[in-house]
């Protein structure tokens, strides 16, 4: 056995699950297979994790059509409740790394993200089901939302600095992929039934005028399940943990720095944007140029009456994935880039890219209802300014993660990733109550006002030639 092979082997000596010692800055010990192994299993369980999180959002837009009685505000609601609940938890999750250890700590979380996927598996078959038990199964999701605060900083330290940015943006982009996913797949999985004893068929309906169709709505909860197991085993059985400990009092000392503040307004405009659009883009879609907007459409399912001539009525769910495609794509694309050019100065393009389409946007929130060319011109607006915004919350997403790891040390880096995490996890939770309280035109010019105002955070702080933090 060579020198350096020795060497690892005895950096990674240990008793069972916990690593003797570990310090990937030193090429000599640092074990690139561990590392990677652990960002691979954990990045599979952390895109199951997202999909549990948004599946309130997969799920809400359609349960009217399933003939629950639910008011758009009680709606809102269901897709906001799992902002709020994972932000919540994501307090709870970013302190466990030091004190768990990676390998219980993802273990125990996959296993937990059964509770809301069979919950609304057995509750959305029901439209009898009580508000108070849907908005329950959708503050559970937060679990899902939880987790990403424990994943990320227990991921980053099995990397070296150099290569942290690559690390968390592939893990944090592929797990942005779950939103995607839940929200690509549950029209398919709901088309045909699984297993018999999973649930029968119920109608839905569909486009006004048009009859309803069988669907296994169950579906789209259950398809996880066998994922979920297999990622819990995976986790159990091939993950370490790393000896980086902390209480959570010694772990509160970021709390003192002041990069810890401006990075966590920062991360809101990345990722609490991604997270808030995320969750509320189908509803707001519905409700702006779909079948929620009564100078459209009047009356609900097969009775419903379009209002417009030779307009084509957009299907939220035919659309809803790709602004979280787009967004977790440009994370995992950007993230070498962060690596190369500095997190920066991407965090600064991100800014500015966020202001100029935020602001385009604003321009298609008040559709014109006079005719169906005013309608497709408003929608093509209200859709591409959405992308866009996905895209440069993505590439901020990428870079600020690249940041974090070079301002601060070790352990504390992981803890701010942890804590800007959670308050920006908050995004689905005040998307949903901004928009069920105002006009969407009066809260984006809230965001359009923030976004200006993180921009010049990062010029003045991190950017600009002879900033105080350059990163």
């Amino acid at each position: 056995m060579n020198t350096t092979s020795s060497a690892r082997k005895a950096g990674r000596a240990g008793n069972g699950e916990w690593l003797e010692s570990w310090n990937p800055e030193d090429d000599a010990t640092w074990d690139k297979g561990l590392a990677w192994r652990t960002l691979w299993i954990s990045t599979f369980t952390l895109t199951l994790c997202f999909t549990s999180w948004f599946l309130a959002s997969a799920i809400a837009p359609k349960l009217t059509n399933l003939g629950f009685d639910l008011t758009t505000s009680q709606l809102y609601w269901l897709t906001a409740m799992p902002g709020l609940a994972g932000g919540l938890m994501r307090l709870i999750w970013m302190v466990l790394p030091p004190i768990m250890g990676t390998r219980k700590m993802v273990t125990l979380t996959t296993v937990l993200l059964l509770l809301p996927v069979v919950g609304w598996g057995i509750f959305v078959q029901d439209p009898s089901t009580p508000f108070w038990v849907l908005l329950s199964l959708s503050f559970l999701s937060g679990i899902g939302g939880g987790a990403f605060s424990g994943f990320m900083p227990s991921t980053s330290y099995f990397f070296p600095r150099r290569r942290q940015g690559t690390a968390l943006g592939i893990q944090a982009g592929i797990g942005n992929f779950g939103v995607s996913l839940v929200q690509l797949l549950t029209p398919w999985v709901i088309g045909f039934s699984m297993i018999g004893f999973l649930g029968s068929s119920r109608p839905m309906a569909t486009a006004p005028g048009e009859p309803a169709r069988d669907v296994w709505y169950q579906n789209a909860a259950y398809i996880y399940i066998p994922f979920i197991i297999v990622g819990a085993v995976l986790a159990w059985t091939m993950l370490r943990s790393v000896p980086v400990k902390a209480n959570i009092r010694q772990q509160f000392d970021i709390f003192r720095n002041v990069d810890t503040w401006w990075m966590t307004l920062l991360y809101i405009m990345t990722f609490g944007t991604f997270a808030g659009l995320s969750a509320q883009f189908g509803l707001l879609m519905k409700n702006l140029y779909g079948a929620g907007n009564p100078d459209i459409v009047q009356g609900t399912g097969a009775t419903a009456q379009l209002l417009v001539d030779g307009y084509s009525v957009p299907d939220p769910i035919k659309f809803v994935f790709l602004g979280p495609l787009v967004g977790a794509a440009a994370r995992v694309a950007f993230s070498p880039l962060t690596d190369k050019f500095g997190g920066a100065r991407w965090t600064l393009i991100s800014g500015v890219g966020l202001v100029a389409s935020i602001g385009f946007t604003i321009t298609a929130l008040r559709p014109d209802t006079s005719s169906a060319a005013t309608l497709d011109a408003g929608f093509d607006r209200f859709l591409w300014g959405m992308l866009a915004i996905f895209l440069f919350s993505g590439i901020g997403n990428a870079s600020t993660f690249k940041q974090m790891p070079m301002i601060f040390e070790r352990r504390q880096a992981g803890g701010v990733i942890g804590w800007t995490a959670a308050i920006a996890a908050f995004g689905p939770f005040f998307f949903g109550v901004g928009l069920t309280i105002m006009s969407p035109t009066a809260f984006y010019l809230i965001g359009l006002a923030f976004a200006i105002l993180c921009v010049m955070i990062t010029w003045l702080r991190y950017a600009r030639p002879g900033a105080p933090k350059p990163s």
